[in-house]
């Protein structure tokens, strides 16, 4: 499991998923399990058997209007509820409540204080 304070998981936020895939499958040679998701389809990206990030469509998402395709980071924390607390009082803005993600973790989006955002989760802990 990730340890606390390090980066955790990358996603691809686009609106041209395929074309993801193609580009990073011909430049560095990943290839893709697609998931389905309540919300679409979900690319998982792997070196070999190891995931390394993920491709999140942002087609559809209003919250996501105007917003450029981005690669978005993950912290991994300890406890994420502890944490936000923390963040909150150090003058974070929670852009997302904690939400819990079967088999991934617990995950919350917050903005910094100079306004940039980043996901911080809670993993899940692995399979027994």
């Amino acid at each position: 499991m990730t340890g606390h304070g390090h980066f955790h998981w990358n996603e691809l936020m686009t609106r041209d998923p395929a074309g993801a895939k193609k580009f990073y499958g011909d430049t560095i040679g990943w290839t893709f399990d697609d998931v389905p998701m309540p919300e679409g389809i979900y690319t998982v990206c792997m070196d070999g058997e190891t995931p390394v990030g993920g491709i999140f469509d942002m087609n559809g998402m209003d919250q996501m209007e105007g917003i450029p395709s981005h690669w978005f980071a993950y912290l991994s924390v300890d406890d994420i509820d502890a944490r936000l607390a923390k963040a909150k009082a150090a003058g974070a803005t929670v852009m997302r409540e904690p939400f819990d993600v079967e088999g991934v973790g617990r995950i919350a989006i917050i903005q910094q204080p100079d306004g940039a955002a980043i996901g911080w989760m809670t993993p899940a802990p692995p399979p027994a």
